[in-house]
């Protein structure tokens, strides 16, 4: 389906305790990161993610990659640009872009699937979900 790509932005201060013997914001880290961000993104949609939980829809996690080009570090102050750049109608795929001061740090991709929580199988989004993204 024909999505009209928006960017959303999240901005976090690196946390001395998310850093690694190296100094660096530990590559773990982002995951969360940007699970933050794209709830965040999905909530400026108007799409609440324990409103779709409520309703028995779950959005796990399909693939997940990064590719690293740059270290944080504690006290860097890191931003995250998320677009949705597919959805499929049972897909939505996260496209991010993580930056310091900006220098390009990260680029990734999460897709998740729409699942219907009492079956545990793949569904089409609710209608009202749809309708957001595809506007």
């Amino acid at each position: 389906m024909k999505i009209q790509e928006r960017l959303f932005h999240y901005k976090f201060t690196v946390r001395y305790s998310e850093t690694d013997r190296m100094g660096y914001l530990y590559y773990g880290h982002y995951a969360a990161y940007f699970e933050v961000s794209r709830v965040e993104a999905l909530r400026e949609l108007g799409i609440v993610y324990k409103d779709l939980e409520d309703e028995g829809i779950i959005l796990p996690v399909r693939t997940f990659n990064i590719h690293y080009k740059a270290p944080a570090h504690y006290d860097d102050l890191v931003e995250i640009q998320t677009r949705i750049s597919q959805f499929s109608g049972a897909r939505i795929l996260f496209s991010f872009e993580t930056y310091r001061s900006g220098t390009l740090l990260n680029t990734a991709e999460v897709e998740l699937v729409f699942v219907d929580k009492a079956t545990g199988r793949p569904c089409k989004a609710p209608q009202h979900v749809a309708d957001l993204l595809e506007n």
